[in-house]
């Protein structure tokens, strides 16, 4: 294969040029839409980082020989290494650049008086939300379902069926953020910013001279270029890498012909016909049929795309259309829920899973107290949490799920929780942590009042693959039942219940150990105290230095690093501990338990020791030495802006190269990249990152991988990468370990429990849900051992599944075995909602098992895709020039209508300084109709007869007005109501003053589907610029606006001919 002569001489350069883990990086962002073009032509030094291993060396020399092939722009950074194009724009960096630059954007129009370029202060939470959005566009390379199918990368000629799936993305994605289903949302986003950024890659658009986006793709309305026919060639031949002119003329700027769209094939499927175009690059089969070569831009190496010299160019117009696509989401959804979606400086969400029977008045009215300290002290600051959560449980009744964003609604269900009822336990806990796992946003800490175990046993694999899926943690307040010693009857006692034993509780303390979280058994007298760590673990910027679990009575020892970013330290212990001694990074020393001293203050409670270190805190190395009798948890947390987020990843080996992310544990055997990201690092923050230290359950170090810098930009956080032959073969949870800018050792723990595994599930499609009709999802699971039988256990939180299992199933070794699941989706089930389906598997008679976890949207049957409409009916005034606007008024009126089926929804004046006012008819001031050429109803109901007697007086110019009048900066205005549903058009009229020359008026269907109409001052009624695709109000030929009308009068006639009711505008 020509890679494999090509690329180990490459390679050579590459590996000098890679001494101490100095990488080229992609561009800068230098700024927000003005500033695109000075980005793409820029380049940016490299970051810093530890050495190069030799073995890191030889596993690039084994991937670059081994080279797969490459469709749409670079996955991820790992692609550009893999492909020896370090400046090549990457799927992930483009993705990153614009929801940072428009959340940016948007945070400053919110807070006009303050500073809001300082990325570091977004959070962890934002960070977390954005890897979401890029996993979910570089899954589109990497799965089997969508890696080759031509119509997910516009490959094939494919342009219509892409467009059509573009659209359900675009759909699916306003209906899970409306839905406030942010995670559904983010995984339809990614999807559709990936096919969109591979169109500007894969076809002509560039070779045509297009220096604008295609509005068409996502915009109905918008004008249209032809695609090529099957039996039209479009290329020419192309014997070298690098291919210039080889498209036809009539694909390019030629003036002769009309213009036609094509883009590239791809290997053997779809079969490429003759004198079509190829995608191109070495590892592309088809580019050795004619004609011969390529067209495709992906990259900067013309090994691999043949059009390599208009890279940047189709970078810049898939980075612009990724703008445009997220303030059109931003727009159509709002402000507050843009910043929601990607979890913009959100303090962590408050989550009480609480047992309500009889046994519970205690812990019920702990909770409430300890609920209401944290609302009332964080009033009216950044502290305050974003989300509150509460899911009540009892047997056999589990839910609702009360969640808000508003505390006095939350206090509002906590000061209606009753303890009632009850009985024998246990009771369906394991069902509420299920539903708050669903529906708590990720990297959450989840707050469980309890006194009974599990009934629900069986659901302990589908929350231990929720929890380790969205990182959340658990913390079990547990109590003994005081019903022996209670006097008087305020509630049930339970029976059969003595002394708390933990056995009955294994359970919950293995997910709190899988989690990171803590088991406090304590009791009913100190559980208002020991609640106290829902508010030292629910404050924002929180920060994990230590934690551990030991079950030995021997003499323990641990130890944290406190860097100069840190504050607040507390640490947890529980327990029960015989001695405890606290050593500072100076050799001080302070028994905590039975005694007061300069470096801590200790509370103990049953079952909680709670320790906070005193100001001024030393920066350096901590020290803690105990002795323990039986099972004691260390959990040492903190206040820092510093952290950082991980995931595991392997190499792709399909049609597409980088990094996949690892879905559910690591396999064993395999090697594996651990991909990190540090957040909160602000600019002048000077700090190194040297490795990263596995660590075991006791806290002991079990492996050491080194990082080197992956070239990330320092907007999106320093981005570091490590690799390992193999995982460890015990639980392992990840510190990362450098320096800060004092010299400080500066340590971040990230305390979810990491099991390897010999099994994998594949998900082969993530369809989408239809009311009424079923779904089947298909995966494979895969062995990476020896033949083996396996169980295999679905559910989801809707109930939608068919059969839930255990499944049984035979695997050889090594081998691989299909299984589908069928999901049931109710006739009324709404759209936009969201399903989380769990699938685990696990092998008799081991602990080796996984997961996958999906989240499914209802759509509805037939959605509604087409956009409203703006068409310009008359132009009343016109400036007479720039230099003489003071003083005089421009005004346009339109006809707003919805194309299709749903009806107009609401209005906004986004852009503009004068004003829109909505009209009750379409009447000119000299008594002239709009609505020209079409037929005026010879007769017309009462009720709009009397409506017309009885309606607003006139307002200027004779124009029959409606409340209110928008101007900027106003909310979007609900307009359903004067439509009636119907598809007849809004009357609206726009007067501006003549220094204020453009305006932008925002359209939405009740769909969700946007229009962005523009009104400039020389604007001409009925006309539109046919040679661009540039967004216009006049969008419809002024024939096609009379026929329409036409149309839409004889439909709104029909009623009166058959004595139907009034069609009245709605006042």
């Amino acid at each position: 294969m020509q890679a494999a002569t090509a690329a180990p001489i490459l390679l050579l350069i590459y590996v000098f040029s890679y001494q101490r883990g100095h990488l080229e990086t992609r561009p800068k962002d230098n700024g927000l839409e003005d500033s695109i073009t000075e980005l793409m032509m820029s380049q940016s030094r490299g970051h810093g980082g530890s050495g190069v291993q030799m073995r890191e060396l030889y596993v690039l020399l084994c991937v670059v020989l081994t080279l797969p092939g490459c469709r749409g722009f670079l996955p991820n950074f790992w692609s550009r290494v893999v492909t020896l194009s370090l400046d090549s724009y990457t799927h992930q960096f483009i993705t990153e650049q614009g929801v940072l630059n428009v959340t940016l954007e948007t945070l400053s129009m919110a807070n006009t008086h303050q500073h809001t370029q300082e990325q570091a202060g977004l959070g962890r939470g934002f960070w977390h939300a954005v890897r979401e959005v890029v996993h979910s566009n570089a899954a589109m390379d990497f799965l089997s379902s969508t890696r080759s199918d031509p119509v997910y990368h516009f490959d094939s000629e494919r342009v219509e069926e892409s467009m059509v799936m573009l659209r359900q993305f675009w759909a699916q994605t306003l209906l899970s953020a409306r839905a406030k289903e942010y995670q559904g949302a983010r995984h339809s986003l990614g999807q559709l910013l990936h096919s969109l950024q591979d169109f500007y890659s894969h076809s002509n658009w560039v070779e045509m001279g297009q220096h604008s986006i295609y509005l068409h793709l996502l915009q109905p309305g918008q004008p249209a270029f032809p695609v090529a026919t099957e039996d039209t060639p479009t290329c020419m031949e192309c014997h070298s890498a690098t291919c210039r002119d080889n498209l036809l003329p009539r694909l390019t700027q030629s003036q002769q012909y009309p213009l036609l769209l094509t883009t590239g094939y791809f290997s053997t499927y779809p079969p490429k016909p003759q004198g079509k175009c190829s995608h191109g690059g070495v590892l592309d089969s088809s580019r050795h049929q004619g004609a011969k070569g390529g067209i495709n831009k992906d990259s900067t190496s013309p090994l691999f795309s043949p059009h390599h010299y208009l890279h940047v160019e189709a970078a810049r117009l898939a980075t612009t259309a990724t703008l445009t696509v997220l303030r059109d989401l931003r727009d159509s959804v709002g402000n507050i829920s843009f910043l929601r979606l990607f979890s913009v400086k959100q303090p962590p969400a408050l989550v009480f899973v609480m047992d309500t029977t009889g046994s519970m008045f205690e812990e019920i009215t702990a909770a409430r107290l300890r609920a209401h300290s944290i609302i009332q002290a964080r009033a009216n600051t950044p502290e305050q949490p974003g989300t509150f959560l509460l899911v009540p449980f009892h047997d056999p009744g589990v839910g609702p799920v009360y969640e808000t964003e508003k505390p006095e609604e939350f206090m509002s269900y906590m000061e209606n929780l009753m303890a009632l009822g009850g009985g024998d336990e246990p009771e369906m806990c394991l069902s509420a942590i299920q539903l708050a796992l669903t529906h708590s946003p990720p990297l959450s800490e989840i707050f469980v009042f309890t006194d009974a175990s599990p009934k629900d046993a069986h659901l302990y694999n589908a929350v231990r693959a929720l929890i380790l899926e969205k990182q959340c943690k658990m913390t079990f307040l547990l109590t003994e039942d005081p019903s022996h010693k209670m006097k008087g009857s305020r509630r049930k006692r339970r029976r059969r219940r003595e002394t708390l034993s933990p056995d009955r509780f294994a359970l919950y303390s293995s997910l709190s150990s899988v989690s990171g979280g803590l088991t406090v058994f304590t009791t009913n007298s100190d559980i208002h105290r020991v609640s106290a760590i829902v508010e030292d673990n629910t404050a924002a910027d929180k920060v994990t230095l230590l934690h551990a679990e030991s079950d030995s009575d021997s003499n323990l020892s641990h130890s944290f690093s406190v860097d100069n970013s840190v504050k607040c330290v507390t640490l947890h212990l529980t327990g029960d501990l015989r001695q405890c001694v606290l050593s500072s990074p100076t050799d001080r020393t302070q028994s905590l338990l039975n005694q007061q001293g300069p470096l801590a203050e200790c509370e103990q409670f049953q079952g909680l020791y709670r320790i906070s270190l005193l100001s001024p805190i030393e920066p350096g190395q901590w020290h803690l030495n105990t002795i323990a009798d039986g099972h004691v948890t260390f959990n040492a947390i903190a206040d820092s802006n510093v952290d950082f987020l991980y995931y595991f990843a392997v190499e792709a080996n399909g049609t597409h190269p980088g990094l996949a992310k690892v879905e559910g544990s690591p396999i064993a055997g395999v090697p594996t990249f651990l991909v990190l990201a540090v957040t909160g690092l602000s600019p002048n923050e000077k700090a190194s990152f040297s490795h990263v230290t596995l660590l075991g359950a006791n806290g002991e170090s079990l492996q050491k991988v080194w990082l080197n810098s992956s070239s990330s930009s320092a907007s999106s956080g320093e981005e570091l990468v490590g690799w390992m032959a193999s995982v460890p073969r015990v639980p392992f949870c990840v510190r990362l370990s450098g320096r800060d800018g004092g010299g400080n050792r500066l340590e971040r723990v990230s305390t979810e429990m990491i099991q390897h595994t010999h099994i994998k599930i594949q998900v082969l499609s993530i369809p989408r849900l239809v009311p009424g009709h079923s779904t089947t999802v298909f995966f494979d699971v895969q062995n990476h051992g020896p033949a083996r039988n396996l169980t295999l256990t679905a559910d989801d939180d809707r109930g939608y599944l068919s059969q839930r299992g255990p499944h049984s199933l035979s695997v050889g070794e090594r081998g691989s075995v299909r299984g589908e699941v069928e999901l049931q989706t109710p006739k009324g089930a709404e759209a936009g909602g969201a399903v989380t389906m769990t699938l685990t598997v696990r092998v008799l008679d081991s602990l080796d098992s996984n997961y996958a976890v999906l989240h499914l949207t209802v759509v509805p049957p037939d959605p509604d895709m087409s956009p409203p409409s703006c068409s310009i009916m008359r132009v009343e005034h016109t400036c007479p020039g720039p230099i003489q606007c003071t003083g005089v008024r421009w005004t346009v009126s339109l006809a707003v209508t919805d194309r299709g089926c749903s009806g107009l929804a609401s209005l906004q004046l986004s852009q503009g300084q004068g004003i829109l006012t909505l009209l009750h008819s379409p009447t000119d001031p000299l008594g002239d109709s709009l609505e020209e050429n079409q037929p005026t109803p010879k007769h017309k109901p009462q009720n709009q007869r009397d409506s017309e007697r009885t309606s607003p007086a006139h307002g200027e110019n004779g124009y029959a007005e409606l409340d209110p009048r928008l101007v900027q900066g106003n909310p979007p205005l609900n307009v359903a109501q004067w439509t009636g549903g119907l598809p007849k058009p809004l009357w609206v009229r726009y007067t501006s003053p003549c220094c204020s020359p453009q305006a932008e008026l925002l359209v939405w269907d009740v769909a969700g589907n946007m229009r962005r109409c523009h009104l400039t001052a020389s604007q001409q009624r009925g006309i539109r610029e046919r040679s661009g695709v540039s967004d216009s109000a006049g969008e419809m030929p002024l024939q096609s606006c009379f026929l329409l009308f036409s149309l839409l009068s004889l439909i709104w006639t029909v009623p009166l001919l058959v004595g139907v009711g009034s069609f009245l505008y709605v006042k």
